[in-house]
């Protein structure tokens, strides 16, 4: 019914502030079975084929919690119950197709649901108010989340059939705080999604150490956000983005008081909610008007700041701050100055001078490595910048914000930056923990990336990986490759460095992964495939030369036509760096697909043709096919998806580009009723370029075709300002990450070289 369609079922004041008691009958035809918020009453023929069910009234609840389920399912045994007291009251059943049932007890379904349920009842200290609660798999069930009626939640199969918690978690978390207690009105709804988000979580993790989420909750949100909240204009180009990243940010800022409160007081202070607002509703305000009275009473605040000012400074901004800390090595105090964290250029956002946070300052010091005690020194409460003392002896590092307590990156001056990688490149490293030394890495390239933060910093904080195997502190590496790997693909010299130090980095250990196949766990074979993508993607020999022995036998078949027999990880390497005649048969494959074989095959192989040549004569041939020739075989959707893979690399778009303005005449002929054909030609092979020369070759084009773009017109006029941007971004950092990597292989070795295809 969310968020407004009970309306269509029956007249009623459809908006979640009006509660009231449900009392519902339902018909349904015999051999089916009725699923309500409620337990079934009792039940009357209507006819012979039909029976009306009648169902016990319900307490008082909002119309978006209204549920019922007519089917054929039914319901799946367990052996045994949990002797809680608080379970025995409540009557919980799992409804599956019959042939799913193995599989729901094979994953300890019953029990997984009734340890969640209690964790969550325990958490918030407040009886579940029904007596019955009926969790379904609901065969071809397409929607994006479950259906969290109250007493009825539906999931897809899928979604029970997975050994885990965390979506369990969450939809039972709203049995309280959605059901039992409801938001106001739908504005209220990111605060509900936050707190049911960050209970599910804490749930996940204490039943079973979180090993769902391979130690990637909160990072792998935090990073999400630190992205999107970063940009000039956020959530610009996905508007459906917004409510989800702002529910996010509040889970986190929920996290953050968890921390900075403590458990227990935070715990209080969400269990008030049940005790003033039980079968009513709440507004935001209420959720940080009662934490602010438990920490008060718990005197783990000033009496004259409140929860309310920190979270409003934090939730009603699409935006993130970062701090910077500068040490004063002789007085041993720190100045934190704080302002509003952008990674996108121009930073030229309006009032961001005016952007103020409240932000915990917690600093943990070289000589007690203590990362259990997160109760702030002070706030900065709104103010640009604040100092404290008793900083360390100058030859001791300090890192503020350990673990992500708060939602905010964190630059320090140069010294105490190569104090914190010296240490990290030691065997004491592991004294600080993986979340940690996954912010240290994370916080330095994305201060590089936005321009607060030298390069040279940034590539010292790599140093220690070579000795690293948390996966969890890799994740944001490969992120960063990604990012500064396009950024610098259009000067190839220095993309070539960047990748044999990585490479350098990544070697040992995606050499040791390799041996230890049998029975691992999931992180391990992920991060082995991220790292076996990036070397390939780099030229590593051993890995070009496993794709071609692979791709051979493809070549060798009698029938090519009947079925790939490759596997996709070996197919872009060998467009790569393989022959050409390797990828002509690759073309062909494309050009004569069996329309009995499933398409998504050729699309793949058409984005690998596209997407993965080094050398722009395979690039030139599939334009000129598609293009010039226009080729019966490729399709309008087809050239789209071409120049899409061609802007993801230098070698593509630079190609595409000099295509474009060698046929220039012949192409506004071609494209001359395809308007969007044309803008999307000049947006991929003239907006991407990084760097002066770049500009110079776009700037060139634009005036020798003015007044010929057409409709482009805007698009050629937004591309170079934004080359022109990024063209000052590479010539104040490629100088200088070069400068690190020739000094890095002076003084190192070059000892992978000859393992790459250059």
């Amino acid at each position: 019914m969310r968020p407004n369609n009970a309306r269509k079922l029956f007249p009623c004041f459809d908006e979640p502030a009006s509660k009231a008691p449900f009392l519902v009958s339902i018909s349904r035809p015999k051999g089916y079975t009725t699923l309500f918020n409620t337990p079934l009453s009792r039940s009357e023929a209507i006819d012979e084929n039909n029976v009306l069910d009648h169902f016990q009234i319900t307490p008082p609840m909002s119309t978006f919690t209204f549920g019922f389920l007519i089917s054929q399912l039914t319901v799946v045994e367990k052996s045994d119950y949990l002797q809680d007291p608080h379970i025995k009251n409540v009557c919980i059943k799992v409804y599956a197709r019959s042939e799913l049932h193995a599989d729901l007890i094979n994953t300890r379904i019953h029990e997984r649901i009734e340890k969640t349920f209690l964790a969550i009842r325990s958490y918030f200290g407040e009886d579940y108010p029904l007596t019955k609660l009926d969790i379904v798999a609901l065969p071809n069930y397409s929607t994006v989340k479950p259906a969290d009626n109250w007493g009825l939640i539906v999931y897809k199969e899928s979604e029970l059939n997975q050994n885990t918690y965390y979506l369990i978690a969450q939809e039972l978390a709203y049995q309280w705080v959605g059901a039992l207690i409801s938001p106001y009105w739908w504005t209220d709804f990111h605060i509900n999604k936050a707190i049911t988000g960050f209970i599910a979580a804490n749930t996940a993790l204490s039943l079973n150490n979180g090993n769902e989420f391979d130690g990637k909750w909160p990072m792998t949100i935090l990073y999400s956000i630190y992205y999107e909240f970063s940009k000039r204009y956020p959530h610009s180009r996905i508007t459906g983005m917004k409510q989800e990243t702002i529910c996010s940010k509040t889970e986190l800022v929920l996290r953050m008081f968890n921390y900075t409160m403590g458990t227990e007081t935070f715990r209080k202070g969400i269990q008030k909610l049940f005790i003033n607002r039980k079968y009513k509703t709440f507004f935001t305000e209420d959720v940080w008007t009662l934490l602010t009275e438990q920490v008060h009473r718990d005197n783990k605040l000033d009496g004259r700041d409140t929860i309310n000012a920190i979270a409003t400074s934090w939730v009603q901004k699409e935006r993130l701050p970062a701090v910077t800390v500068t040490r004063n090595y002789e007085k041993r105090t720190a100045t934190l100055s704080q302002k509003l964290f952008l990674r996108e250029r121009p930073h030229d956002v309006p009032d961001q001078d005016k952007m103020l946070w409240w932000i915990p300052v917690i600093i943990v010091k070289e000589d007690k490595l203590d990362f259990d005690d997160f109760e702030p020194m002070k706030w900065m409460k709104k103010e640009r910048q604040v100092d404290v003392s008793n900083m360390p002896a100058a030859d001791k590092f300090i890192i503020m914000n350990p673990e992500e307590i708060g939602p905010f990156p964190v630059n320090y001056d140069e010294r105490n930056w190569n104090m914190i990688a010296n240490f990290l490149q030691t065997e004491k490293r592991l004294l600080i923990p993986i979340n940690t030394r996954a912010k240290l890495l994370h916080d330095a390239w994305n201060l590089a990336y936005a321009g607060s933060l030298s390069f040279a910093t940034a590539l010292n904080m790599t140093l220690f990986m070579k000795n690293e195997r948390e996966h969890i502190v890799w994740n944001p590496v490969f992120t960063m490759m990604d990012h500064i790997g396009k950024h610098i693909d259009d000067i190839q010299s220095v993309h070539q460095k960047f990748n044999v130090y990585v490479a350098q980095l990544l070697i040992p250990l995606f050499e040791e992964l390799s041996k230890t196949e049998e029975n691992e766990e999931r992180w391990m074979k992920n991060l082995r495939t991220l790292s076996k993508t990036f070397l390939c993607r780099a030229g590593y020999r051993p890995c070009i030369e496993e794709a071609q022995k692979e791709f051979k036998k493809w070549m060798e078949m009698e029938n090519p036509e009947e079925g790939n027999p490759v596997a996709n990880q070996f197919i872009c390497p060998v467009f790569r760096y393989g022959t050409m005649e390797e990828w002509e048969f690759g073309l062909k494959r494309v050009m004569n697909f069996p329309s009995e074989r499933r398409q998504s095959e050729r699309t793949y192989l058409l984005k690998t043709l596209a997407g993965c040549p080094n050398q722009n004569e395979k690039i030139l041939r599939l334009l000129n096919i598609t293009i010039l020739e226009g080729n019966e075989n490729f399709t309008e959707n087809d050239i789209f998806l071409i120049f899409s893979m061609l802007s993801g690399n230098s070698v593509g778009y630079s190609t595409l580009f000099k295509f474009l303005e060698q046929n220039w005449d012949t192409i506004k002929i071609k494209f001359a009723n395809k308007t969007n054909l044309w803008d999307n030609l000049i947006s991929t092979s003239c907006g991407i370029f990084t760097t002066q020369r770049g500009y110079d070759m776009v700037s060139k084009l634009y005036v020798a075709k003015q007044g010929e773009f057409g409709s482009a017109e805007h698009i050629i006029d937004k591309s170079l300002k934004n080359i022109k941007e990024e063209a000052k971004w590479s010539k104040e950092n490629l100088p200088v990450i070069e400068k690190w990597l020739d000094t890095y292989f002076k003084n190192s070795g070059n000892s992978y070289k000859d393992k790459f295809v250059m």
